[in-house]
């Protein structure tokens, strides 16, 4: 079993896909290690790729918000990605790309074990729940599978395109917090 720090190390190395010919970064993830709450996206964008960072733009900024409108703090979630280096242009992650990289995403998950997922978005939710998942019809509606509790939502990117997404994505964020508090009191 590796520690997150050593799997960390090991992506920074990745030439599994073509997408690391174009990245300034590796975007691992961060967060608590211990995290009750995971969140992951699709892939880091710009900003993401020049710092390093996952979740740091626009979306991110939106996404820090929400969390903290639950009564979180950043750090005390976990933050990842379904790729670790950036899509040229910020396209979606292409299949042979998700198949190379979601093995580190399952063992961050595995190291962390999160009780509750968040999938940001459809590419996230294709890869994780089912690659037929629809965001739009199928969103807000808890998963559980082998043991996690998994919510797929609107990315935030979404939002920041289209304003009447905020809502069903502040409606899932406040499931995301009733089921927190539902586990923790268990």
């Amino acid at each position: 079993m590796y520690t997150l720090e050593e799997l960390k190390q090991i992506t920074h190395k990745c030439r599994r896909c073509r997408l690391c010919r174009g990245r300034n970064n590796v975007v691992f993830g961060e967060g608590n290690p211990e995290a009750v709450i995971m969140f992951i996206g699709e892939g880091p964008g710009y900003n993401e790729d020049v710092m390093g960072r996952p979740f740091v733009g626009a979306a991110g900024k939106l996404l820090t918000k929400a969390i903290q409108g639950i009564g979180f703090k950043r750090e005390e979630i976990y933050i990842a990605n379904i790729v670790k280096c950036r899509p040229p242009n910020n396209r979606n992650p292409r299949e042979d790309e998700i198949n190379a990289c979601i093995p580190y995403l399952r063992w961050q998950v595995k190291i962390i074990r999160p009780k509750i997922i968040v999938c940001l978005g459809a590419v996230s939710a294709r890869s994780i729940i089912d690659k037929n998942f629809s965001i739009t019809r199928e969103r807000g509606i808890w998963i559980e599978r082998k043991g996690y509790f998994i919510m797929p939502t609107f990315h935030p990117a979404a939002l920041l395109r289209d304003v009447k997404k905020k809502r069903p994505f502040w409606e899932d964020m406040k499931k995301v917090r009733e089921k927190y508090y539902e586990i923790i009191s268990d």
